[in-house]
């Protein structure tokens, strides 16, 4: 894994996600599972069961990507980064719709956003010509 920064990146992004995932239900009792607005972690990311759920399944995803290889969690990655892209940039135009399933607020976009330039960056980036490091 030290070899790797695609593996590293996921590992440790998996694990904090399924942290922030588990975390999330500590402040969305009595939340409705798909509210448009939901509790708040940390102080300023809303979240509800459903955003939680997501959490759990990106964090999941990543760290068993990350554990398992370079090819993987750099696949991981790019999937992951790309989604949270797009969910940063539609995220802003969702807030106060029907349409956020997710609870999503502006701290949310912001943090979606910075996780898909670190994902994308290393996904994209790292490991192009060491073959023998993601196989």
């Amino acid at each position: 894994m030290r070899s790797s920064p695609n593996r590293l990146v996921g590992t440790i992004f998996g694990a904090v996600y399924l942290l922030v995932g588990l975390l999330g239900f500590a402040v969305t009792g009595g939340v409705d599972f798909i509210a448009t607005s939901g509790g708040l972690l940390l102080g300023i990311f809303e979240v509800n069961p459903l955003h939680n759920i997501a959490h759990l399944l990106i964090g999941a995803a990543l760290l068993i990507a990350g554990l398992a290889s370079a090819r993987a969690a750099k696949t991981v990655n790019v999937i992951v980064g790309a989604a949270y892209l797009l969910l940063g940039v539609v995220g802003f135009f969702l807030v106060g719709t029907a349409l956020n399933i997710l609870a999503l607020n502006t701290f949310d976009h912001f943090l979606h956003l910075a996780s898909a330039l670190v994902l994308l960056g290393v996904g994209l980036g790292a490991e192009r010509g060491a073959r023998t490091a993601v196989a």
